[in-house]
């Protein structure tokens, strides 16, 4: 079982607290629910698949459906007896420049990465609204933040829900809700080994991503979930609105190469 050596508790810092993870079956989503069920949590992973380890509780929800989403989170709260924590991380990526994609597209992934956040969040406000300890976790993007080429669509949906987090940290202030985000670089997940393995040269296309990052690497997936779960803990009480880069330094470091 992993630990926290600095939780007050000796390790189960979350022990006695409920938490819902979209896109929960793999990648970010599955390390973040795994990480708080390992430090005490009950998590609840929604997904298009409710396939998933114990202990961590699987519900099929489409997060693009309103009404599944509302009876999913339901199911959640019912179980658990309430929701303090919610982790918003489910998303599909786009590719190409602002000419690339027909208004369908468009429509489409902003549907899941920007709304799919809207309906998560206001299904489980009024449980959160009971919690003494409740947080909302945004899994956004470095693309919110960094110019990335033919990116756009992404980029976009993103970009916006950077600012939905501080917009809804503001509104949320006054019932004790906090509001944040996690904003990855490029994450050594299913996802991207499933497009890596689709380019002429996955080789090539891997080491271009990893020297992209100035760390020289690709993010582990565990490595966002442990900011996720930072900034999700009661620990981080005063810490609302905020964007935590987990980017191998993309947003801000301007490396000289080396020879």
């Amino acid at each position: 079982m992993t630990q926290d050596p600095s939780a007050p508790d000796g390790g189960l810092p979350f022990a006695g607290l409920s938490a819902l993870v979209t896109g929960g079956a793999s990648g970010i989503g599955l390390a973040t629910a795994t990480l708080l069920a390992e430090r005490g949590a009950r998590v609840a992973c929604l997904d298009l698949t409710a396939e998933v380890p114990e202990p961590l509780l699987g519900l099929r929800a489409d997060v693009s459906d309103d009404a599944s989403v509302r009876a999913s989170v339901a199911t959640a709260a019912e179980a658990f007896g309430g929701l303090d924590i919610v982790v918003n991380n489910a998303g599909i990526g786009a590719a190409g420049t602002v000419e690339d994609n027909p208004d369908e597209e468009w429509h489409r992934v902003l549907d899941v990465n920007l709304l799919g956040v809207v309906r998560v969040t206001r299904a489980a406000l009024p449980h959160l609204r009971r919690s003494s300890a409740p947080a909302i976790v945004n899994t956004c993007s470095v693309a919110a933040t960094t110019g990335l080429p033919d990116r756009a669509l992404y980029s976009a949906t993103k970009g916006a829900l950077l600012a939905l987090t501080r917009a809804t940290a503001a509104d949320l202030l006054a019932d004790g809700v906090r509001v944040n985000c996690v904003n990855p670089g490029t994450v050594d997940t299913p996802w991207v080994g499933r497009l890596l393995s689709a380019a002429d040269d996955p080789a090539a296309e891997r080491a271009a991503l990893e020297a992209r990052q100035p760390t020289g690497r690709l993010v582990a997936a565990v490595e966002v979930a442990e900011a996720i779960a930072h900034l999700a803990g009661p620990w981080s009480s005063a810490v609302t609105g905020t964007a935590l880069p987990v980017d191998g330094g993309m947003h801000g470091l301007r490396t000289r190469p080396t020879r």
